[in-house]
């Protein structure tokens, strides 16, 4: 079985549009949140469609979470961990 540790990367991704703030602990409504599954691995994204800069984390269960990545508009986080036993969870603020 593969290690649990978690990568996470910044790259570009598309425009941002406006919306409002989420509450403490989830991502704002404007943050999208998917997750991409392949056979050893999986990894969640986090994509700020928000018109400002926001701070968030992607969450995994049974393990650590990815790290706290600070987004500008338009930009785009990702964790990779192992397909077993994680499950995303979502994003949430941090």
């Amino acid at each position: 079985m593969l290690s649990a540790a978690a990568l996470t990367a910044v790259v570009g991704a598309s425009p941002a549009s406006a919306a409002t703030r989420g509450a403490t602990g989830t991502a704002p409504t404007c943050v999208a949140g998917w997750v991409n599954r392949g056979t050893l691995t999986q990894t969640g994204h986090a994509r700020n469609d928000c018109g400002y800069r926001v701070r968030v984390k992607i969450v995994w269960a049974y393990g650590a979470d990815g790290t706290c990545t600070t987004l500008d508009p338009g930009w785009e986080a990702t964790s990779k961990v192992a397909i077993e036993p994680r499950r995303f969870d979502g994003v949430n603020n941090c």
